[in-house]
C-alpha cells in the first residue's frame, strides 16, 4: 500500500495517510513479504475493519471505553469537590492545597509516559486493565488516609494509574473504528469526559452536604468526604473488571505484532457482533501483518536478563525519540506547544471555583463588599489542568466577602476561622459544579457533528481563541450569576478543544508510537498542570489576577499554534 505525505497546511478532502516513510527499519517477514503469497489475497487493516462492519459492537466498545474515560474524570476532579471541607480536617494551607491538586499530575506525568510505552510493546488492553485497577484501589486507599501526607502519597499512585489510562484508552478505542466514522467516534468518546464530570458533581452534591455526620475507625473519623472519595473509586474499578473479563486486544495492534490469527479472531467478533442474528460468516483470508516485533521479543528473551533488561529500556525511550524525527518532527513539536498551553490552565482553575463559590457573595468572616468581585471561571470539563481546579478555593474566599483577584490582605482569614467556615457545608459549590458540569453537553453535540465535516484542526483552533477571550473576560464579571454564566460559556466552548485535540492527536501517529506519543503529550500536560496549580497556590493569597491573564495568553497561543498542524478529516488511521 503506497503511503504519500500530507501536507501540513492541507485543508482537503484527499483520504489518504498521514505519514510518509516512517523513520524505523522492519525486519525481513513485515508487511508485503509474506512468502510469496499475492498482496491482493491479504486484507489491510482498513480493510479488514471496513468489512467488518459498524453497529452493536462499536455501541458497546463505545459504552465500556467511555465508562473508563469518565472514570478517570471522576478519580481526578473528585479532589475539586472535597477540598472545601478537607481542607479543614487534614490542616491545609493554601500551598498544601497547591500541592495535593498537583500530585495526582505528578503520578499522571510518570504513568502517562511508563504505560504508553509499555501499551506499544505489551498491548492495549492489559495495560488498559492494571492501571483502572491501580487508580481505582489506591483513589480508595486515600478515603482512609489519616494525614496530608498519606493522601498526598494516596493521590500520586492513584496519579500514576490515571497517567495510564487516558492516552491507552483513546488508543484502543481508535483502532476498531472505521476510517469515515472515526472521528465522530472519538468525540463521542471524549464526551464521557462530561459524564463523569456531571457523576462527580452529582455525588459530592450528594453526599458532601449531607446529615452525614460521621464515625470513628479508631483515631480516624470518617467523614461524608471520606466516603466520597472511596466512591468515586468504584468507576475505574469496575471498568478495570470489565476490560479483563470481556473486551479483545487492538486488532491494529495485533497485527503490528504480527499475530494474524489473534487479529483475524477479534474481526470476525466484530462481525458477529454487528451482524447479530445472521448466519453469514466473515470471510477473510489473510491479513496485511507485521511480524518484525515478534521477531525482536524473541531475541530479547533469548538473551541474558541483563541484555532482556538493557533490550527493553531502549525499546521504552525509543518510540519519545522517533516522535520528534521526520516526518513527524513539525506536528509533535506543535502539539507540545498545543498540549502544555492548554493544560496550564484548566484543571487548577476547576479546583479553586468551587472554593470560590463557597465563600462568594455571603457572610463569612470578611465584612468587605461582597457584591463586588473580579472572577476567573471554569467548569468542570475535561482535562483541563491551570487555573480551573483552584476555582472552587476563589470561590469560596469570594463567599467570605474577599476579591479572588485582587491584593487579600484585607481579607485574610486566620486559620481557626477558616475551619470553622468548613461546616456547615455550603451546598452552592455542588449545585453550581453540577449545572456547569451539564454545560458541557452543547459543545460535545456540536464537536459530534462538525468533527468529520470541518476537521479537527479548524475546531481546535477556533476554541481555543475563543477560550482565551472568555478567560479574559473575567474583568466583567460583578456578581455571583455572572460567575456561574462565564462558567457554563467557557465551558461549552473549551470542552470542543479538547474533543478535537483528543481526535488530531490520535490521528497523527501510527499504531507502533500512537500510546507512546499520547502517553508522552500528557505527560507534558501534566508538567503544565503541576506548574499551573502550584503558581496558584502561591498566588491566590496576594493577586490572582497574574495566572488568569496568563491562562488567556496561553490558550489564545495554542489557538494560534493549532493552525499548524495538518488536516486529518477522514485521514487513514497509520
Amino acid at each position: 500500500m503506497s503511503r504519500r505525505n500530507i501536507s501540513e497546511d492541507d485543508e482537503g478532502d484527499q483520504q489518504e495517510p498521514l505519514l510518509g516513510a516512517i523513520p524505523w527499519d522492519p525486519e525481513p517477514g513485515g508487511e508485503g513479504d509474506d512468502g510469496g503469497d499475492p498482496e491482493e489475497t491479504k486484507l489491510s487493516y482498513e480493510e479488514a475493519v471496513e468489512k467488518a462492519g459498524f453497529g452493536l459492537f462499536h455501541g458497546l466498545l463505545l459504552g465500556v471505553c467511555g465508562w473508563a474515560n469518565a472514570s478517570d474524570a471522576v478519580e481526578i476532579l473528585c479532589v475539586s469537590f472535597l477540598l472545601p471541607t478537607a481542607r479543614c480536617d487534614l490542616r491545609l494551607s493554601s500551598s498544601d492545597m497547591g500541592v495535593l491538586n498537583a500530585s495526582v499530575f505528578l503520578g499522571m506525568m510518570v504513568g502517562g509516559c511508563l504505560w504508553g510505552s509499555l501499551a506499544d510493546q505489551r498491548g492495549r488492553r492489559k495495560v488498559l486493565v492494571v492501571s483502572l485497577a491501580v487508580n481505582g484501589i489506591f483513589g480508595a486507599l486515600a478515603g482512609l488516609a489519616p494525614n496530608f501526607w498519606m493522601f498526598l502519597f494516596m493521590r500520586i499512585v492513584s496519579g500514576l494509574g490515571v497517567g495510564g489510562s487516558i492516552p491507552v484508552v483513546f488508543s484502543y478505542f481508535s483502532e476498531f473504528q472505521p476510517r469515515k466514522r472515526r472521528g465522530m467516534m472519538i468525540s463521542a468518546l471524549a464526551t464521557f469526559w462530561m459524564a463523569g464530570n456531571i457523576l462527580a458533581a452529582g455525588l459530592a452534591w450528594l453526599i458532601i452536604p449531607s446529615s452525614f455526620s460521621g464515625f470513628w475507625l479508631g483515631s480516624l473519623h470518617f467523614q461524608s468526604w471520606r466516603l466520597f472519595v472511596m466512591l468515586c473509586s468504584i468507576p475505574s474499578l469496575s471498568s478495570a473488571l470489565v476490560f479483563g473479563l470481556a473486551m479483545p486486544e487492538s486488532p491494529r495492534f495485533l497485527m503490528e505484532a504480527g499475530l494474524e490469527e489473534a487479529a483475524i479472531e477479534v474481526f470476525q467478533k466484530m462481525f458477529r457482533t454487528n451482524q447479530w442474528g445472521s448466519s453469514r460468516p466473515l470471510l477473510i483470508s489473510g491479513l496485511q501483518t507485521t511480524s518484525g516485533c515478534k521477531n525482536q521479543r524473541g531475541k530479547a528473551a533469548s538473551g541474558s536478563r541483563l541484555q532482556h533488561i538493557v533490550c527493553l529500556t531502549i525499546r521504552g525511550l525509543d518510540p519519545m525519540r522517533q516522535i520528534f524525527f521526520r516526518p513527524l518532527t513539525s506536528r509533535s513539536i506543535v502539539l507540545l506547544i498545543i498540549f502544555y498551553c492548554i493544560s496550564f490552565g484548566y484543571f487548577s482553575e476547576h479546583y479553586w471555583m468551587k472554593m470560590l463559590n463557597l465563600n462568594t457573595f455571603g457572610r463569612g468572616c470578611d465584612t468587605t463588599d461582597s457584591q463586588q468581585v473580579v472572577l476567573p471561571t471554569r467548569s468542570p470539563t475535561r482535562r483541563y489542568y491551570g487555573l480551573w481546579m483552584w476555582l472552587p478555593e476563589l470561590f469560596r474566599r469570594m463567599e467570605m466577602g474577599g476579591l479572588p483577584c485582587s491584593n487579600v490582605s484585607h481579607g485574610a482569614v486566620s486559620p481557626d476561622s477558616q475551619n470553622e467556615s468548613c461546616y456547615p457545608v455550603k451546598t452552592a459549590v455542588y449545585m453550581e459544579g453540577f449545572i456547569t458540569a451539564a454545560s458541557n453537553l452543547p459543545g460535545n453535540i456540536f464537536t459530534i457533528l462538525l468533527m468529520d465535516v470541518v476537521g479537527g484542526r479548524v475546531l481546535l483552533s477556533c476554541s481555543l481563541l475563543v477560550s482565551g477571550v472568555s478567560v479574559f473576560s473575567v474583568w466583567a464579571v460583578k456578581t455571583k450569576t455572572q460567575s456561574l454564566v462565564m462558567s457554563c460559556v467557557f465551558s461549552a466552548v473549551s470542552v470542543v478543544a479538547w474533543n478535537a485535540l483528543d481526535v488530531v492527536s490520535t490521528e497523527l501517529y501510527p499504531t507502533a508510537l500512537r500510546s507512546s506519543a499520547l502517553g508522552f503529550f500528557t505527560g507534558i500536560a501534566r508538567v503544565a498542570a503541576l506548574m499551573g496549580n502550584l503558581a496558584f497556590g502561591q498566588l491566590v493569597d496576594t493577586n490572582c489576577a497574574i495566572p488568569v491573564l496568563l491562562v488567556a495568553a496561553l490558550l489564545a497561543s495554542g489557538g494560534i499554534t493549532a493552525l499548524k498542524l495538518p488536516q486529518t478529516k477522514q485521514a487513514e488511521l497509520m
